[in-house]
């Protein structure tokens, strides 16, 4: 709308104008938080994906050392009963 067309323009159909843009503006206000939430939201999975993913590395890494470890002790029992001349089941 031109100024020309503003000015001809009553009170009222003015007023009309504000509050339709009114409406207009918390209506968009109201999509723009819920986009916003949307996107924290997002971000917060994308950093609880990374911290699952490190967390299942530690674990990962603690089995695979635990099992170095178990396999380790078999192999010196098995020396062990080797050197003693007994049998070592598994």
């Amino acid at each position: 709308m031109t100024d020309k067309e503003l000015k001809k323009l009553k009170r009222s159909e003015l007023l009309e104008i504000m509050i339709a843009q009114s409406k207009e503006i918390d209506t968009l206000r109201a999509q723009l938080a819920a986009a916003q939430k949307k996107l924290r939201d997002r971000e917060l999975n994308v950093a609880k994906a990374g911290s699952l993913a490190e967390a299942s590395l530690s674990i990962f890494k603690v089995f695979e050392y635990a099992q170095m470890a178990a396999d380790l002790y078999l192999e010196n029992v098995k020396r062990m009963a080797g050197e003693s001349g007994e049998k070592v089941e598994e």
